[in-house]
């Protein structure tokens, strides 16, 4: 991850009016149909990332000698929290730290393992948590691992024997080595990232679009030969203030023989303190995805038999407090950022932006899992859980649904001199299996609630159940042992129906998601 990243982007757009005035009640309407299907909310949608950085392996998913640890070091606490949080897969070990990481330091006895200065965040890098401490831990939580390979100041050489000692089934020197290591079943990671944010000028081994391409074309076919099997991630856009789109372009034309996927990475602020203007970045979010998108169509709009290429979100947050000049920029409590409701609020706005796109984006990774600008965070008595933590877990719920392409109409505002969007930011899925349909629904307005016609759904038995979301300050945090106040509340109500119809009132600067059995 980067410290210039696209809070930057967010800080053009400089006016804002409200269509709304205190105290209204305005009036919305939501159309749903279950048969405009966009495509899977694919699990993947779901995912996390643990860098090394700050406190977010070596005090938070790995501490050996703790008493909240198993025997081999990871943290019993952080494992329970990111299982009940619903993670699917998880990125490592970078972000801008793997552009310096030589992963061969990382395996092997721990005691003989070298101590590295790391030069993406300053610290020094004693490599006891290395390749297989990281896989045996997706192991036991059951998640899908991502291994990003170092696409700055590392080699083809490394990416293609890092792969041999992960996957690799023969009798090879790798292989054998990791056999020496302890296991001697290939861990078969599908997922492989080709760098991190190589577009970035803070990035070490930054290149321009043409020379990581040439990199990464030909790290791809090494790695391909030892696994053909494997999944391959382009970098793609995360320096927004550059030429993004041109970053993109030339990386699709030039990999896309061989890539599956390529990134985007998003992080957002709110440093002029302004509610509204803040939950408009899922214009930014839904504009990077629709851009991306159309480019992905015209390479592949040159090709006999296009292999599908789609939009892997693999970093992506709220972060702009711990960073620059602030007291936890650096040192040993990196990026160690506190959410507040109003942050909670913006984890709709991401995840109904994905799942409106979930033709497109099949893979997103929520930076970070503990600590690190995170929604678990730890000490070393215990944990706490921020209020981003808990939409997450909730939208988790929906993953392998259909998402559905709704009708909005409602209420608008206007940031800067972008088109006005809707105070309410709606996805819908749809599990056919149940006949469940969910729809999310993010009130932007910070100061009225919005009462809406839902239509198309007719509740069985007349009730819907309702998670919402909101507090009366939104600056309202978490801490050590009091973590409940930014909580959801959840109820049973009868919905006022008229066929297949009914109203609901979504409170000001809220979160909703509606669970509907349909009839």
């Amino acid at each position: 991850m980067s410290l210039r990243k696209t809070i930057a982007a967010a800080g053009l757009l400089l006016l804002m009016f409200s269509a709304l005035s205190p105290g209204q009640a305005p009036e919305a309407r939501i159309k749903i149909d279950l048969d405009r299907v966009l495509g899977e909310v694919h699990p993947h949608l779901f995912g996390n990332f643990a860098e090394h950085l700050g406190r977010c392996i070596y005090g938070g998913i790995y501490e050996p000698g703790s008493p909240l640890a198993d025997a081999d070091g990871y943290r019993k606490d952080v494992m329970e929290a990111t299982r009940n949080l619903g993670v699917t897969i998880l990125r490592w070990p970078g972000g801008n730290f793997v552009s310096g990481y030589d992963w061969k330091d990382g395996i092997g006895p721990r005691a003989s393992r070298p101590v590295r200065p790391e030069g993406a965040w300053g610290a020094l890098e004693p490599n006891t948590f290395g390749a297989d401490e990281f896989l045996r831990y997706c192991e036991r939580l059951g998640v899908e691992p991502y291994i990003c390979i170092n696409a700055g100041l590392g080699t083809i050489s490394d990416a293609r024997d890092w792969v041999e000692y992960v996957n690799g089934a023969q009798k090879t020197y790798w292989a054998d080595q990791r056999r020496k290591n302890g296991r001697d079943r290939p861990y078969a990671v599908k997922y492989w990232g080709l760098g991190n944010e190589i577009d970035g000028p803070w990035q070490l081994g930054h290149k321009n679009a043409e020379d990581y391409s040439k990199f990464a074309l030909e790290a791809a076919k090494a790695m391909r030969r030892v696994d053909p099997s494997i999944k391959l991630i382009a970098s793609g856009s995360s320096f927004f203030s550059g030429d993004w789109i041109g970053w993109n372009r030339v990386v699709l034309e030039k990999l896309r023989e061989e890539i599956d996927y390529i990134s985007l990475h998003t992080y957002i602020g709110n440093r002029d303190n302004n509610f509204e203007r803040f939950l408009a970045n899922g214009q930014l979010v839904d504009n990077y995805i629709e851009v991306l998108k159309g480019q992905i169509l015209a390479t592949q709009s040159a090709m006999r038999n296009p292999r599908p290429i789609y939009i892997a979100y693999d970093e992506w947050n709220v972060w702009y407090r711990a960073r620059g000049g602030s007291e936890h920029a650096t040192g040993a409590t990196r990026l160690e950022e506190i959410y507040n409701c109003e942050d909670a609020l913006a984890m709709g706005m991401f995840l109904n932006s994905f799942i409106r796109n979930a033709d497109i984006v099949k893979m997103a990774n929520l930076a970070q899992l503990v600590n690190v600008i995170a929604p678990i965070f730890t000490n070393a008595k215990g944990l706490f859980l921020q209020p981003i933590y808990f939409p997450l877990m909730e939208y988790a719920r929906q993953r392998g649904n259909q998402s559905l392409d709704l009708l909005v109409k409602a209420p608008t505002y206007q940031v800067g001199n972008r088109k006005p969007i809707p105070y309410l930011d709606v996805s819908a899925t749809y599990e056919p299996k149940g006949r469940t349909v969910y729809v999310n629904v993010l009130n932007r307005s910070e100061k009225n609630d919005i009462r809406a016609s839902l239509e198309g759904v007719a509740p069985a038995g007349g009730n819907v159940d309702v998670w919402e979301l909101s507090h009366a300050d939104l600056k309202t945090t978490h801490t050590f042992g009091d973590d409940r106040k930014v909580r959801p509340q959840t109820r049973r109500q009868a919905a006022s129906s008229q066929g297949a119809a009914f109203s609901h009132t979504f409170p000001k600067h809220s979160l909703t998601i509606l669970k509907i059995q349909a009839q």
